[in-house]
């Protein structure tokens, strides 16, 4: 019986959640499977893995094959990484206390790099929360001069008669104008 680790859909439209599954080939995608291994979400950042570890490099090394997904799960997880370590333990390449030991390397190294992104994530967060605070504190405050000038009694009686007293030095100098070419006219 061919057995395979892959993803078993749950979930509603649009936020799919899966179970990981050891499950014959031959059976549905939500059918029926064998062993349960955990659960993938991803909808979170980064996405939620919970896998019983012990149990998926048990099904590996028994011979399950991973789907594409599962395999990239697996290797992120590092099952793949530890069941390449036992096998060189059981070639004789190098002792087992030496795989555990390259394994914690590699391990703690994959948590430091998880452990960055999650705090560049929250930095980001932070960031695009307080640049939206400052444009809406703009924003309200642009509003606010705007609600100010238009309320703000209209003093237009000064500006009419600032503008008038001109028109009404032109009308004097045209009047002045007129009387002058009369006179000149009646010299004549």
């Amino acid at each position: 019986m061919p057995t395979r680790i892959r993803l078993q859909r749950h979930g509603k439209k649009g936020k799919p959640f899966y179970q990981i599954v050891v499950a014959d080939s031959r059976s549905k995608r939500d059918g029926k499977f064998i062993d349960n291994l955990g659960s993938y979400n991803p909808n979170t950042n980064p996405a939620t893995i919970e896998l019983n570890f012990d149990s998926a490099v048990s099904w590996v090394q028994k011979g399950a094959e991973p789907s594409e997904t599962m395999r990239a799960i697996l290797s992120y997880k590092g099952v793949l990484m530890y069941d390449h370590l036992m096998r060189g333990v059981a070639k004789g390449a190098f002792t087992e206390e030496v795989a555990k030991q390259k394994f914690e390397n590699w391990l703690n190294e994959k948590e430091g790099k998880i452990q960055g992104k999650k705090d560049n994530l929250a930095s980001t967060k932070e960031k695009m929360a307080a640049d939206a605070l400052a444009a809406e504190a703009e924003v309200n405050a642009k509003r606010a001069a705007e609600i100010a000038a238009k309320n703000k009694p209209e003093e237009p009686a000064v500006e009419e008669s600032t503008e008038e007293a001109p028109v009404a030095e032109t009308e004097d100098t045209a009047a002045e104008e007129s009387v002058d070419s009369t006179e000149e006219k009646t010299a004549e």
